[in-house]
């Protein structure tokens, strides 16, 4: 009877480990690459304190460093490395993720990070309206219960910001029309961007590894054919090559990205949606305070509510679904799985 117990036991511990594996790799990867993008894009650089203006950079070096190890993983897996869909799916889906980055990073000269975080909450909206027009999804009522709590609670903390938290672009407060705009443009197209990702997984028998090397290689041509547009390409370089510190970060900050992408795959893939969607409230939470820490940011009253308000509804709907989902399933059975191994 003892044997049993053991083998159950070390299941459990084997998941612990495998849970501790993926909650300190998503907290430290994201934790980290949302400090180095505040530092980019809101900390001056050198004597002359001199400010990286282009966020469209850091989106190619990003999809660039992404789309290098995502082909390495196909190809030493001997996975399919041929396109899958029609490649007018994943450069579509690179034109809204590119947007998406683009927003979030432009948004950081008029916004704080901890409001930009907390912002970010309110994207369940933009997918909930995505997911009826593109997927047909029908929601519950208490989705957009949650919904419209998250919205309350983001709308308070932005309406609300300390009188003293000024962008270095803007002499006004954090709660410029542009910055909010922007932010508006961020939601709006990430939503369809997982939304139409979750519309190719369905519609194709497609590796993540596929998905993520074609969407961010399309994103690597057009970021780079917009830097060359624009005319961002050179200075963006002379930039980084007069201030190694700034290169530097960038360098760490595309690194933890693409990490990031391998422990969020290993996350879902390992434990559920509903535990990573846990995991994501607890990393915007300790963002927030770490930037708050970091950067001196201070928080008014009003948007400490906020951020109650927001927090709480979410983990109020991950624990609700946590337990629907274990009255609906029934515990995993390990005895016999002992008795195979003990057969075999």
């Amino acid at each position: 009877m003892a044997e049993p117990e053991s083998v159950n036991g070390g299941v459990k511990e084997n998941k612990l480990w495998k849970g501790v594996f993926a909650v300190s790799g998503i907290m430290s990867t994201l934790v980290i690459y949302g400090v180095l993008q505040e530092k980019i894009m809101r900390v001056p650089y050198g004597v002359n304190k001199e400010y990286f203006k282009h966020s469209l950079f850091l989106v190619f070096c990003n999809r660039l460093t992404t789309s290098a190890v995502s082909a390495g993983a196909l190809l030493a897996s001997k996975k399919v490395l041929d396109p899958v869909a029609p490649v007018y799916k994943y450069c579509l889906i690179s034109v809204t993720n590119i947007l998406t980055t683009t927003c979030q990073y432009e948004a950081l000269k008029y916004v704080s990070f901890p409001v930009q975080t907390l912002a970010k909450c309110a994207k369940m909206i933009p997918v909930m309206v995505w997911g009826t027009l593109i997927m047909q999804k029908k929601y519950k009522g208490f989705d957009y219960l949650v919904a419209f709590l998250v919205t309350l609670g983001c709308s308070v903390f932005i309406l609300f910001p300390a009188g003293d938290d000024v962008s270095p672009y803007n002499k006004g407060r954090e709660n410029t029309v542009w910055g909010v705009s922007l932010m508006a443009g961020y939601l709006g197209f990430d939503g369809f961007t997982s939304t139409f990702q979750d519309k190719l997984f369905k519609g194709y028998n497609m590796e993540i590894h596929n998905q993520i090397f074609y969407t961010t290689l399309c994103s690597c041509v057009l970021s780079f054919t917009g830097l060359i547009l624009q005319g961002h390409l050179l200075p963006a370089i002379d930039f980084v090559s007069l201030h190694r510190d700034c290169l530097l970060d960038i360098a760490l900050l595309s690194t933890v990205a693409t990490a990031s992408q391998f422990f969020i795959s290993y996350t879902i893939r390992t434990f559920g949606a509903l535990t990573f969607a846990a995991i994501m409230t607890t990393r915007q939470l300790a963002s927030i305070m770490l930037s708050c820490i970091w950067f001196s940011h201070p928080l008014s009253w009003e948007q400490c509510i906020g951020s109650v308000i927001v927090f709480g509804s979410l983990y109020a709907k991950n624990l609700l679904n946590n337990k629907k989902k274990s009255q609906t399933q029934p515990p995993p059975q390990e005895l016999p799985q002992y008795e195979k191994a003990e057969s075999s």
